[in-house]
This record gives C-alpha cells, structure tokens and sequence, in this order.
C-alpha cells in the first residue's frame, strides 16, 4: 500500500499491526514505515518523534537498527536538514552491507540528497551501484525508478536529450505502479521540457501531477510540484508564479519544512524582481505591489545557502541585482556561483553584469557580457540536431539577446547592429541537422496520431491522454535521433555586401527590447534606419490577423468593401510605419527580409510599398548567403491536392500544366506516405489542403491528405526533401513565437529538414486567388525564375494581392 501511495489505507493498517506487536525488531519496523507514512501526509514533526524513538529502543538488531537508520536520514533530507541526514544515511549503509535490496534504496535517498548538493559524479555512483543491486534481487519497478534519477541527474549535468531518454524508458513500469508513482516521474520530466523551453507542456504536467497529489493527500509532493510549477511560470506569466510559489510556500510552512519553503519564497521574490522586464512576446511583465526589501533576500538566501542550495540562493541574488541595475539603484555584491551551478544560473550572472554596462552608458562591454553568455548556450545546442530544442532553448538567452540588441543599436554602428541581428536571428538555425534513420515505431506512432487527429476533430484534440503519450513518444524520439552534423558559422556584413547586386538589398529588422530599427544593406552602403511608428504599428498589428480571415471568409455581398477598405487602411499603416524610411535608403527591387517573433505572422506581400518588388523572408542573412552558392535549377515538380479543398484540384491542375508531365496525386492517391515519396523524387512539390496550426506544439502542424494529416513530425522521416514546397494552406505559413526572436512551425519544419524555399501564407487565403495566382506563378517557376521572382510576377500579372511568401532562399 505504501509503495502504491495508498497512504490512508496503509496508516490504517500499519496502526492495527503496531498495537499487536510483540517482537521489538518487527514493533521498530512498523514504526519506521509509519514514520514515512506521516510525512508523505503532512506531519513530519511526529514522524520524526516516532522514528527517533525507533531506533533508540532497546533489543534491535543490527539489521533493524541500520534500516531505521536510513529511513531517518531520508526523513530528515524531506525537511531539507542534508548535514544530519547525510550522518544518518552512511550509518545505515554501513551497518547492513549483507542486504543489497535495502543499501540500495538508502543509495537511491543519498544519491537526491547528493543532487541537491550539487555532488553530481558521487549522485551518479550511488544510483548506478542502486541499478545494479535492483537488477539482481529487486524488481523491475525498483530499477526503473534508479533510472529515471539517473536521467535526473543527466537534466542537472545539462545533458536534456540523456535526461528524456532515461526517464521515457523508466516510465512505463513507474507509472503502472500507480497513478501517484506517475505523477512523481511527470514532475521530473516536467523540468527536462521546462529546460528545453517547452514550457506549455510542462506546466501541464506539473498542473495535473499536483492534482494527484493532493487527490492522494501527498502535501510535500503537492508543494513540490507546485514550486517547479511557479518556477516554470517565471518565466512567462510573473503574476501567475507568484500566486502558485505562495501557495506552496504555506504548504510547506505548515508541515515545517523551512528548506522547501525558502525555495518557494526564492521563487515569490524573484517574481516581483521581474516587474518591468519583457515577457516573450514583447510585453512588459507587471508590477508587483510589494517589492521584496533586501531584508528579506538576505533571510531566504541564508536559509537556501545552509541547505546547500547554493545556485538556488545565487538565482534570487542575482535576480534582485538585475532589478537594481534595470532601475539605477545602487548595486550590490554579485554573488560568488558555485562550481555545479546551472548553465540558467550562469547566463543571469552575465545578464546583470550586461544590464549593469548597459546602464552606464558602457555599450561595448555590455555586448561582451551578453556576448560571452550567448556563446555558452550556442555551445550548449551544438549537439541538439532537434528542431524542437533548437527552437526552445533560446529561452535562456533572451534577455542576454536584448540587452545585447540594445548595446547594438545604441551604438550606430551597422557592422556591429548587423552582427547581433545575425545571433538573434541564427541562433537556433546555426546547428545543421543529420537527417535520422527510418524509424517504423515513429512511422506507427504517427498512424495512430492521425486516427486520433480525425476521431477527436476538436481545437482541443492534443489534450487527449494517448495523444498525449504519443506526443511525448514522438518528441523523445526526434531529440534522440536527430543529431548534428556541424554548426554554420554566421557571415559578416562585407560577406553580404559581396553577394549583393545593384538590385538585391537586405531589410533586417531589430527589436530591441523598447524600439524597432532596420538595418538598410546594399552592394555599396548600409545604414541603420530607427522606425518611430513603431508603437503605431504594434496597434495595428493586433488586429491584422481578424481583418484578414474576414476578408478571406467574406467574397461577397455589401460588406465586401467596407472589409476591404479598414484592411486596406491598417496595411497601409503598417506599410508606412515599417518600409516608408528603410525604402528610402535603396531603390532595389528584390528585397532579403529577416524579421524578429513580434512581426511573426506578418503578411509582408500586401503591404503596399512592397507591391512590385520580390522579397523573400530568411531565416538569417547567413543562412541566405551560404544557400545562394548551392542554389541550383528546379527542373522536375509534382503536385498533389488533399481532400475537400474548393478548387484544389483544378489549382494542382492547372499549375502542373505549366511542366512537362509531372506527377500529380488526387483523391484517395494523395496519402501522407505517397506525398511523402512524391516529395523525395521531384525538386519542387506543390501541396493543396486544408492546413491548420497548432499554437501550443506547431510540430503538430499538418496538411490534410486522404488518410489524415500530414504532420511537421512526418517531414523528418523522408529520406529526401525537395528543394522548393509550395503550401497552399490555410495557416501553415505560420508561425508560433516561443522566446521574442524565435518562431517555429509547418514552414520552418521544411527549411529545417533541408528545403530551400517553401511559399506558404501565414493567414487564411480564399481559395479561387490561391488557384489563379498560385497557376500563374508555375509559369515562371517553370521557366527557370526564381520562386520570390516568379511569385512577384505572377502578382503584377493576375492582380491578386494574397499573402503568399517566399521563406528562405527565394531569391
């Protein structure tokens, strides 16, 4: 029942057992798992008592005095007192090296306490002798929980792909323990997707694994998974991780566990620090109406630094210096950081370090600072070919890249504005994947995916437990097969003066934090051009999106154009807060756009100043140059039109007529599998249907084909991309912004696997102007343009102005 967390049942048996007792060693050992019991439901100060009395009575043997021994040194590491239970815990494994089964659940304790600590290699020790024992004479629940801490000490050590694996094959035999063994694993998978920058997903598990919890009368672990909950939180929504850190804070003050209460304060605090300070889309996060005084820094820390939580207290420390350097208030020492902290921890003590220069006027020394940082967690992703963790794991840079931003622009110069547009934009596209091997288990998750996809037709369809599971599955297994085959260098601004001609120029936008600038690059100049509608644009970016899906929606009748002239009319706002000044610098006529998250989802091709001219939307200026030299003809195409797309066909049709017998897929032919061999033999691949974004994991993004949808995940198990996709999609285009400059979807999937253009609209398209000007633009791909050119073309020719773009090297 204990080992099940059937705490109240297990109480109650336990008290009947004790009453009857006879024997004292059998009286001490239903006294010791009592004493578990009690602190698991919320009384640790009797549990201590009753556990101290135990080992103290008269007539154990050794045996039963060194298990006591061990089950009092895990209940006072509980409480946070590590010196006391580190005495207790080698007492007891020194007293019964004869019961492998027991010194290896006493290891396990140790090896946590050990964690916490900070002692990762001697952690590691405990756990492998634990496996090692438990594979020999316990059983298979007993290894799987010694590895899925192994894999907790590999997310410590930094290493996020280890840290999945070992906990994905752990889960299976925790879980079917029982639902609470489960939710104890999903707190620490919670931390490995929290570090990886999946915040949604883990706070989704942190949210329902407290459920159990507390539907299990488990307060400690309730408070537990609360605290990594508001820590999660932090990072996004401060109020939100205010309120969850001082719930837990009272849950663990009222069962007196002063260490896991000055955690969750830490927490609290650092909240209300936070005031001010961009959130990752833009926004200011709130105020919050009480400000921790130093007073109460210094009681927490000291709490934290005598627990042996050093980074812990180093992170509040350090997050109240950057609220002081952020305001101009006199600063404080800067903590001294401790050998084992985080990667997290060390990047804060380089952002407050960028934050004090930045302030004072130091713009040089604030982009070294940043700089440092930044090349640290660029190295940390060196290994990470996964779209998923490229993408995420800029969550820790993103205050380094603003500050860093800010010296930039600050500073004038354009060499060094184009040199931290370049890190914000190659960032998470610097690392080159290996494309992974075929994986049939990949192959079959995503099948039944698809079922689920069309049985479960909601908005809400990933909120089903199996999707869930084979969500999880997939991410594991694209993280762990997915490697790197190198990383591409970033390019300098007289490397990209060089590639231009006199009618090529690069438009790269930057947001620094509080203003947005264009950097203006041309065969013989550049500039850095400041955009002072800037904050009328973010108004008129907000409501774009609703105005563009009724334009598509509505074709007809007396509102056609009233629509038409209030889209007109905020198009032509952002048109002239955004290119009015940077197209007075050049008067090119093919374009090179690198954008920031907060401009995501932009239709730039409607936008009146960019009528007439090709653009196309890099994902950096780098990765534009370097595919410029392995740019090379489209010569082959084939087309394919999924179920239910009104003129789809008739568009798939009459593009292909554009090419020599291309092979064209329809009805029941265009299955995810054909279109995914289709994609592998043609140089271009156009795809009709219904499209749909997934905002909380756009690598469930898909195309609607005959047998269900075709989704971002499908794209790595093609052995070969084609250079050019063509989505003609609803929604596909876009893109979900994860951390201020990153955004990741349908069209970055694509260019991730190996394509080098994919055209795709990021807002809903009607889908008679996607058949007339989708055909005429085949007419020019066909005659050797390229896709931007033709696209561009095609535009003038039919008159459609629709938010089709050209992503990548379309130029």
């Amino acid at each position: 029942m204990t080992n099940e967390r059937r705490y109240a049942d297990a109480r109650r048996v336990l008290d009947q057992a004790a009453a009857a007792a006879v024997d004292p060693d059998l009286a001490a050992r239903i006294a010791g798992t009592l004493s578990y019991v009690l602190v698991q439901t919320g009384d640790p100060q009797a549990a201590e008592r009753l556990c101290r009395d135990a080992v103290a009575a008269d007539g154990l043997s050794a045996h039963t005095r060194g298990v006591l021994a061990g089950q009092l040194g895990s209940l006072l590491a509980n409480q946070g007192r590590l010196d006391e239970a580190l005495v207790w815990l080698e007492r007891a494994i020194s007293t019964i090296p004869d019961d492998p089964v027991a010194v290896a659940n006493i290891r396990m304790n140790r090896s946590v306490l050990l964690m916490q600590r900070g002692d990762l290699v001697a952690s590691t020790a405990d756990l492998e002798e634990a496996v090692a024992a438990f594979a020999e004479h316990g059983d298979a629940v007993d290894v799987a929980e010694a590895q899925h801490n192994l894999g907790y000490v590999s997310l410590l050590g930094g290493d996020i792909v280890r840290a999945m694996r070992e906990m994905a094959a752990a889960r299976p035999a925790i879980a079917a323990a029982s639902p609470a063994n489960a939710a104890i694993g999903d707190v620490d998978r919670a931390e490995v997707l929290r570090d990886a920058g999946l915040v949604t997903e883990a706070e989704r598990l942190l949210a329902r694994a407290a459920s159990v919890f507390g539907e299990n009368r488990m307060p400690q672990a309730r408070g537990e998974a609360e605290f990594h909950l508001a820590r999660s939180l932090l990072r996004h929504d401060t109020a939100r991780a205010a309120a969850t850190a001082r719930a837990a804070a009272r849950r663990f003050k009222r069962l007196g566990n002063r260490l896991w209460a000055a955690r969750a304060e830490a927490i609290l605090q650092r909240a209300a620090f936070a005031g001010g300070a961009l959130d990752r889309a833009g926004r200011r996060f709130p105020e919050m109406r009480r400000r921790p005084t130093p007073e109460d820094v210094r009681r927490v820390a000291r709490v934290l630094d005598a627990g042996g939580l050093r980074s812990d207290a180093a992170a509040l420390r350090l997050a109240q210096e950057l609220w002081r350097a952020r305001r101009d208030a006199p600063a404080g020492r800067l903590p001294r950081l401790p050998a084992s902290a985080s990667v997290e921890v060390r990047l804060l003590a380089d952002e407050v370090r960028a934050a004090r220069a930045l302030r004072a006027g130091r713009v040089a020394e604030t982009r070294r600072h940043a700089a440092r940082g930044l090349d640290e967690l660029a190295a940390s992703q060196a290994s990470f070919g996964s779209l998923d963790l490229q993408t995420s794991l800029v969550m820790h840079g993103s205050g380094l890249m603003l500050a860093g931003l800010d010296a930039a622009v600050q500073s004038g110069r354009p060499d060094v504005v184009f040199e931290w547009s370049e890190r914000a934009r190659h960032l998470s596209i610097q690392v080159l994947p290996l494309r992974p091997p075929p994986d049939p288990e990949l192959a079959g998750d995503l099948a039944e995916l698809r079922v689920l996809r069309a049985d479960l037709a909601g908005a809400d369809w990933l909120s089903d437990p199996r999707a869930v599971e084979l969500g999880e599955r997939l991410r594991q297994r694209q993280w762990t097969t997915t490697g790197a085959r190198g990383v591409e260098e970033r390019v300098g601004l007289g490397a990209v003066r060089a590639t231009l001609d006199a009618d090529t120029a690069v438009l790269s936008f930057v947001f620094s934090g509080k203003d947005m600038h264009c950097l203006v690059v041309t065969r013989d100049a550049e500039a850095v051009v400041p955009l002072p509608g800037w904050d009328d644009a973010r108004t008129a970016l907000a409501g774009l999106r609703s105005d563009l899906d009724v334009a598509a929606s509505v074709r007809s009748g007396p509102m056609v154009a009233v629509i038409r002239r209030g889209l007109d009319a905020r198009l032509a706002a952002l048109s002239a807060a955004l290119l009015d000044g940077p197209l007075r610098r050049t008067a090119a006529r093919r374009l090179v756009l690198t954008a920031p998250g907060v401009l995501a989802g932009l239709p730039w091709g409607m936008l009146p100043a960019l009528q007439g001219r090709a653009f196309t939307l890099a994902g950096s200026v780098t990765r534009w140059v370097r595919g410029r030299s392995a740019a090379a003809p489209i010569t082959s195409a084939g087309f394919a039109a999924g179920p239910r797309v009104a003129r789809g066909e008739e568009e798939v049709a009459r593009a292909a007529s554009a090419w020599p017998s291309p092979p064209l897929l329809r009805g029941g032919d265009a299955t995810v599998d054909a279109v995914s061999a289709l994609g592998g033999e043609v140089d271009l691949l156009h795809v009709a249907a219904h499209g749909r974004h997934a905002v909380d994991n756009p690598l469930f993004s898909g195309l609607e084909l005959a047998d269900g949808v075709l989704f971002g995940y499908d794209i790595d198990r093609m052995p070969r991309v084609p250079a050019t996709v063509v989505l003609s999609a609803c929604e596909v285009g876009r893109s979900a912004v994860r951390w201020g400059e990153e955004a990741v979807g349908m069209t970055r999937s694509w260019l991730h696997a190996g394509a080098r253009c994919v055209v795709a609209a990021p807002v809903v398209v009607a889908d008679d102007e996607a058949c007339e000007l989708l055909a005429a633009m085949h007419e020019g791909l066909a005659a050797g343009r390229r896709p931007a050119d033709a696209l561009a073309d095609a535009t003038a020719r039919t008159g459609i102005l629709a938010p089709f773009q050209a992503h990548g090297d379309g130029l």
